[in-house]
């Protein structure tokens, strides 16, 4: 009787965890990226990822027009880099047509790149401009149309934009490296005969939110470094309800996606800073520098970078090293961003030597566990004297079996006079969690784990494992809801969860035992949604944990049997 109540206990717990687990991942923490590709009749196809092209919102313009037919609408200059391709409007001087060479949009060898910036009039508009007010005097504005000194912009050779309006110069000297940075040096002369005050100023703007979700592990949407520090606070839904100012800060501003950043960021200059929300239902960061009244002949000048790329941790790492301050700070680290950056660097280390993601988890799980080796023998050498004392446990159990109260005091007793401590194991279990959140987190935020391939069907390590039996590995024509869809890592996983378990000694209550029975098959739906690199840690560390218990149990001289229960 009792053993039915205590089954009917662990499966409502274990319901409870799995219900409980759902919910708090979906409102808290992200389990993986969407998922990048799908199986059909047997074969792996790939799916397109909504943060590869942006869609307009229903608030905006009407009139729109095919991004090809607004691009050749108007007069324009070629970008060539390395990273970014795509132009610049001199209609209004408008850096809005960029591409990402390195990133795709889905892992198809014939994908196109990843679209950040979007003219006017297109979907998915996103543009990013620089210009002046004008106290007095009409300024450059989108329909000023600028000279351009060369047609392509490339790393080491700038281009210079010219205009003049009423007597004063504008310029704009645009130079781009071979990484994301544009530098945009401005500079203004007056040559009216009177005086004018000319204010620099910047914006990006887009005239959608991201289809990127923010979540409580990872901030999506307007983003800022004003005076060293970093503010995930402020997202859409804020902008939604009113803008945000913030005067006289230094620092940097604009907007980013989950891996994709275009942030305003001018050098070593106090600025006015703002968020806002248009009419039409598109959002714009902007900033004015301070105030300069210019006498006849007199110039003021002005620089800004302009970030427009992927949140690659070894160029913010470098541009932040030049001069940007916590530009990194665009990725989402979270509160043990102290932990993640070194488990970061390592991967990327081992990435480089080994070539391949996949691996370098394997490697990245075998250097843990060496580390956390002489923990696991204490671990053994606790469990070896926990053997010895099980006679001792039974006989107490037996004289106090009408008594679970004082059955318990003696048990502890037992504990504190042979120096055991009965939760040396959960040690290393509780070693590991910082290393699972960090390389969590990791495949979470870090554009370098995108689409990313292992072997066989894993070609996303920061996807779900694709490769489900609940459809028959897809040759039945449906797919699986997310919670249903558990794919072979994940099974695996349960497995060598499970495996490991066998291998310890049993919990003496019934009912726990009966619970870490069960749980090996939770964690299948547990772990299902999660990224496969994660899948692949935890097999891979269940696997090395259990070849060290085979191998510490010959050592000590322990037998399976000897991690049976003794039963009450």
């Amino acid at each position: 009787m009792n053993d039915s109540k205590n089954m009917i206990l662990a499966v409502v717990l274990s319901a409870l965890v799995l219900l409980g687990w759902s919910w708090a991942a979906n409102r808290f923490f992200p389990t993986a990226q969407p998922q990048s590709t799908k199986i059909e009749n047997g074969k792996q196809q790939p799916v397109s990822q909504p943060t590869a092209q942006p869609q307009p919102t229903a608030a905006a313009p009407k009139a729109m027009r095919a991004r090809n037919v607004v691009l050749a609408s108007t007069p324009r200059i070629r970008i060539v880099t390395p990273s970014l391709q795509g132009s610049i409007n001199l209609k209004g001087a408008q850096i809005d047509d960029l591409t990402l060479v390195t990133q795709r949009q889905t892992i198809a060898k014939n994908s196109p790149p990843v679209r950040l910036l979007s003219p006017l009039g297109a979907p998915g508009a996103y543009i990013a401009s620089f210009g002046w007010t004008v106290e007095g005097a009409p300024a450059p504005n989108l329909d000023t149309v600028w000279t351009a000194s060369n047609q392509v912009l490339t790393p080491g050779r700038p281009v210079t934009l010219t205009t003049e309006i009423s007597g004063v110069r504008y310029e704009q000297r645009i130079s781009i490296d071979d990484g994301y940075l544009f530098t945009v040096e401005q500079r203004a002369t007056n040559a009216s005969g009177h005086p004018v005050i000319v204010r620099p100023i910047g914006l990006v703007s887009r005239a959608s939110k991201s289809n990127d979700r923010d979540s409580w592990t990872m901030h999506v949407g307007p983003i800022s470094v004003f005076d060293e520090k970093a503010d995930y606070d402020v997202d859409y839904k804020t902008l939604d309800e009113g803008a945000q100012s913030f005067a006289n800060v230094k620092g940097w501003l604009g907007f980013t996606d989950h891996f994709w950043l275009t942030a305003l960021a001018p050098v070593d200059a106090q600025m006015a800073a703002d968020f806002r929300r248009s009419p039409s239902g598109g959002y714009q960061a902007d900033y004015a520098l301070q105030p300069s009244t210019l006498g006849q002949g007199q110039t003021v000048t002005s620089k800004v970078n302009l970030f427009a790329g992927a949140k690659e941790k070894t160029w913010l790492d470098r541009y932040e090293d030049a001069g940007t301050v916590k530009i990194s700070k665009s990725i989402d680290w979270g509160w043990f961003e102290f932990f993640m950056r070194p488990i970061f660097d390592l991967l990327m280390f081992l990435f480089r030597t080994v070539g391949n993601f996949g691996v370098a988890i394997i490697c990245l799980t075998l250097i843990v566990r060496l580390i956390m080796f002489p923990i696991a023998q204490k671990q053994f050498q606790s469990m070896a004297a926990m053997r010895k004392l099980q006679p001792k446990m039974k006989a107490v159990q037996e004289r106090w079996k009408d008594d679970k109260a004082r059955q318990q005091q003696e048990i502890l007793k037992l504990y504190q006079e042979e120096k055991i401590n009965p939760a040396a194991g959960c040690l290393p279990l509780l070693l590991q969690i910082p290393v699972f959140y960090a390389l969590y987190k990791v495949l979470l935020v870090s554009v370098e784990m995108r689409h990313q391939p292992f072997v066989a069907w894993i070609r996303d390590l920061s996807a779900p494992d694709p490769l489900t039996p609940v459809n028959l590995f897809g040759l039945l024509q449906f797919t699986p809801p997310a919670f249903l869809a558990i794919g072979v890592l994940p099974i695996m996983v349960g497995a060598t969860q499970w495996l490991s378990m066998k291998l310890n000694p049993q919990p003496m209550d019934s009912a726990q035992a009966q619970i870490f029975a069960i749980m090996p098959w939770v964690l299948i739906f547990v772990m299902a949604p999660f990224a496969a690199g994660l899948q692949l840690y935890w097999m891979t560390n269940n696997i090395l944990t259990i070849a060290q218990q085979w191998w510490l149990y010959r050592r000590y001289g322990l037998h399976l049997s000897d991690t049976h229960p003794v039963h009450t």
